[in-house]
């Protein structure tokens, strides 16, 4: 699309909400501010950008993408407001239960939706190479170490859950262990150890910035695509 995107931003108070609030701001040839919606704003307005709370999803004004940053909790009434708008759906909640994903996959048959633990480009790069090593590293042990901050709710983390899918799917069985403290931004470590030697994959973001500009990148893509269920492989 070569005009500006409608943005919707749900979970805009968040740490990924405001990324995606001041990122979407600073590049206005590509990205427009709809609304961003959070649990209970404290202003009508801020910064040019109207703000809902959750209850008044149904009255935010069109869009074309909904960018989801939020808890399984407000996960499914965004879903919703999407397949009734035919609007796009980008989201990077992570512990969704098998049923919410279930409801993704429903969605996609008549919208587009990209659902990602990780908006990282590199991450996407790094899942392929896990897989890739699995396959030739039949019988070794494997293991993922994930490690973010203090406050983040889910454990092992939801990249940290991909990549291990990455690696079983190459034949591996994956083992996790999880850390949480400070403020890590996020850090994902997978090791392949054998008799003698270890192979270690290893990603490191250094902002949030990072996973919101795929975010954005993602929501741009998405735009105007047909109905389908698309991953951030897509994309490189």
């Amino acid at each position: 699309m070569d005009a500006p995107i409608q943005l919707l931003i749900h979970g805009a108070t968040g740490r990924m909400g405001q990324a995606l609030l001041r990122l979407a701001a600073e590049d206005p040839a590509r990205f427009a501010l709809a609304g961003a919606v959070s649990r209970k704003p404290e202003q009508r307005v801020v910064d040019g950008v109207p703000q809902f709370a959750a209850a008044e999803l149904n009255g935010v004004p069109p869009f074309d993408v909904a960018v989801d940053f939020s808890q399984p909790e407000a996960f499914d009434a965004v879903l919703a407001l999407c397949v009734a708008r035919k609007a796009g759906f980008v989201s990077g909640t992570t512990g969704l239960s098998d049923t919410q994903r279930a409801a993704l996959a429903e969605a996609a048959a008549a919208i587009p939706v990209l659902w990602a633990p990780n908006f990282s480009l590199g991450v996407a790069v790094l899942a392929d190479a896990v897989a890739r090593a699995a396959h030739a590293l039949q019988g070794w042990d494997c293991d993922v170490v994930e490690a973010h901050h203090a406050g983040k709710r889910d454990a092992p983390s939801g990249t940290a859950l991909a990549l291990g899918e990455a690696a079983a799917g190459g034949g591996a069985t994956p083992r996790y262990a999880s850390l949480r403290a400070g403020d890590i931004v996020g850090e994902h470590t997978v090791q392949f150890a054998g008799a003698g030697e270890r192979v270690e994959f290893i990603h490191r973001a250094a902002s949030r910035d990072v996973f919101a500009r795929g975010a954005l990148h993602a929501a741009r893509w998405l735009a105007g695509r047909p109905p389908g269920q698309y991953r951030m492989a897509d994309l490189l």
